[in-house]
């Protein structure tokens, strides 16, 4: 699969232009799609999923996983069958056309701080001032 450093949009101008093989970009489009739910990026990525769903439903498969999202993206042993495949790179390309843009993951927020840690930050303050 494809680094995380790689965006969606990078994997998909490098399918239309013949570098990545669709497997690749399917295991990409499909890792954001499942891991960007609230960010407004899955309802973009749905037309490709839809297409993915249709021709193959088993190209990937979901593992659990404990880091975060709480899943793995794996490339499943079959290939994505050729006669999908036109109909895969015009999803593509009209999402490319329409403006696409990546959109930023939501960012994780830290802990809030335990009860313990809120006091000793009081006191501290009123030694402090």
């Amino acid at each position: 699969m494809m680094s995380s450093a790689t965006s969606v949009r990078d994997a998909l101008e490098g399918y239309v232009a013949g570098e990545i093989p669709v497997e690749r970009v399917v295991g990409v489009v499909v890792a954001e799609y499942y891991g960007a739910r609230g960010s407004g990026l899955g309802a973009r990525l749905k037309p490709l999923m839809e297409i993915v769903e249709r021709a193959h439903p088993g190209v990937v498969e979901l593992t659990g996983s404990a880091d975060r999202p709480g899943f793995v993206v794996h490339l499943a042993e079959r290939p994505f069958p050729k006669r999908y495949e036109a109909e895969f790179r015009q999803g593509v390309q009209a999402l490319l056309v329409s403006g696409y843009v990546d959109l930023p993951r939501p960012a994780a927020r830290a802990p809030r701080p335990g009860v313990i840690t809120r006091v000793l930050r009081a006191i501290r303050r009123l030694f402090s001032a």
